[in-house]
């Protein structure tokens, strides 16, 4: 039977795990992300954020697996209205780390887990980049308040003002509607 042990460790949101004397088991991890951590990333897309990281981290031998659940809100640039959206983010990370070269045969899945690859004298794995990376990922292509939620003193200059429901009639999107009675 193999011992579980779960360390609650708040570290200094360096969001490093220290591979050196990790016990065998489960250790957690658990980190706050704000505006800073996108600013040391010279991100400046996300204007303000509250993400909460909760990392756990399972060592047998040398299997090493992390898993990482990222959640809160970060805001950002209207699309459309150019105010700021505050959006949602609640992404699951799961990774294997494997010591040593990366294969030549590229394979980075581990069935449903993303393979990382750390050197054999590896004292830590910076989980900065990979939290980093699936925040950013994690957002929608367009980035827009709630229909009707939208600046209208912005909104009045595309010409087409959103309905109470946030819908615009298609004539007022369709950039071809004007062309429709051209050829009668």
């Amino acid at each position: 039977m193999r011992a579980q042990i779960c360390l609650r460790v708040r570290m200094n949101d360096n969001y490093i795990i220290p591979l050196n004397g990790l016990a065998s088991g489960k250790s957690s991890f658990f980190w706050h992300a704000g505006k800073e951590f996108f600013d040391g990333f010279e991100n400046d897309e996300i204007r303000d954020a509250g993400l909460e990281i909760e990392v756990t981290v399972e060592k047998s031998g040398r299997y090493l697996g992390v898993d990482c659940d990222i959640d809160g809100n970060v805001t950002v640039e209207c699309d459309r209205c150019l105010e700021d959206v505050v959006l949602p983010v609640d992404s699951h990370v799961a990774l294997s780390v494997k010591y040593g070269e990366e294969s030549e045969s590229g394979d980075h899945q581990e069935g449903d887990r993303e393979i990382v690859f750390v050197a054999e004298d590896a004292a830590e794995l910076d989980m900065a980049q990979v939290i980093y990376d699936y925040v950013c990922l994690s957002l929608p292509m367009q980035r827009v308040h709630e229909p009707g939620q939208c600046n209208p003193e912005a909104m009045k200059y595309f010409g087409a003002p959103e309905r109470q429901d946030g819908v615009a009639e298609e004539e007022d999107v369709n950039p071809f509607a004007a062309l429709k009675d051209m050829f009668r």
